[in-house]
């Protein structure tokens, strides 16, 4: 068995590596040094940031769920896509699969939007 065929690949990954060490390494001489206080504020997306405990604040559980219901629903495309490609040889079988499918998503995004996962209050 003859490695031969990875040799294209692991000069990329080595060509990726090396570009990746030779920017970090010319940066700090080629970029700019304008430094001023604005830039070195942490940006919080035009609001000004409120003084975090010395342990660190609690982030809301809503960004987590808005993240993870970005998840459920983003992975519903990637299973309809393949199944809209092959519909025609899936047959009835694959049609009955992807219309129980759609249901379960949809009373899964039903639920979401009575319990007001959706908002932004």
């Amino acid at each position: 068995m003859s490695l031969a065929p990875y040799v294209p690949i692991l000069g990329l990954f080595a060509l990726a590596a090396l570009f990746a060490l030779f920017s970090v390494a010319v940066a700090p001489f080629v970029g700019p040094r304008r430094f001023n206080k604005a830039k070195l504020d942490a940006y919080e997306c035009g609001i000004e940031p409120t003084p975090q405990p010395v342990g660190g604040g609690r982030f809301p559980v809503k960004f987590y769920l808005t993240a993870m219901l970005f998840i459920v629903f983003d992975i519903e495309i990637i299973f309809l896509y393949p199944w809209a490609v092959n519909f025609d040889a899936l047959g009835l079988f694959g049609f009955v699969e992807m219309v129980l499918f759609i249901v379960t998503v949809f009373v899964a995004f039903a639920y979401v939007w009575r319990r007001g996962g959706l908002d932004w209050d």
